[in-house]
């Protein structure tokens, strides 16, 4: 087994743990918000762990940050390039995620590739105090609102305003590629 830290398990590590402090919650107070386990927390938060997707959005809605939020240090340079991005993989669904604003842009920017069959759930409160667009750049995607479901070709937006329960499916045969757009408001 290597001792070797991915750089941004590491990272995703120390934000969840700043945010915990942040909040003075303890680690049961996390689980007991986020619906995920306090074992699980902590193997994240010491970087044994890489959080899924799912997981990560649990956390995000729990702390009432974007996703984003635990994937970016917390003073990235205004000047992002390519070569320097670090890229996410959720270990269970191929996921791949990419931060294209840091934290002191107004609007929350990254580029999402979804391979064929992957299917990524988020709750209700992920979306909290945020709106949401969703632009399909690549293939095709099945978007899940709430009960309603719509199938997004390349070219094809979406904006979310009230936060229900969504999945990112994508059920055919070629990889999806889009932009997730949010902006923070006042009142969920």
């Amino acid at each position: 087994m290597s001792n070797i830290v991915d750089p941004l398990v590491a990272q995703i590590a120390a934000r969840i743990r700043s945010e915990r402090e942040r909040h003075r919650w303890t680690l049961a107070q996390v689980a007991d918000a986020s619906g995920v386990s306090r074992a699980m927390i902590n193997r994240i938060e010491r970087a044994e762990s890489s959080p899924t997707a799912v997981v990560l959005g649990k956390l995000a809605a729990a702390f009432q940050i974007p996703l984003s939020a635990l994937l970016t240090p917390a003073e990235a340079p205004g000047v992002h390039r390519t070569a320097d991005a670090a890229e996410w993989h959720d270990p269970a669904t191929g996921y791949r995620r990419r931060q294209i604003t840091g934290p002191r842009f107004p609007a929350d920017i990254a580029e999402v590739h979804l391979p064929p069959g992957a299917r990524v759930p988020y709750p209700a409160a992920s979306l909290a105090f945020q709106r949401v667009a969703v632009w399909v750049l690549d293939g095709r995607l099945t978007f899940h609102e709430g009960d309603a479901v719509h199938e997004l070709d390349a070219g094809d937006s979406i904006e979310i305003d009230e936060p229900v329960p969504h999945v990112f499916a994508n059920t055919g045969d070629a990889e999806c590629r889009y932009a997730v757009v949010l902006t923070r408001v006042a009142q969920p």
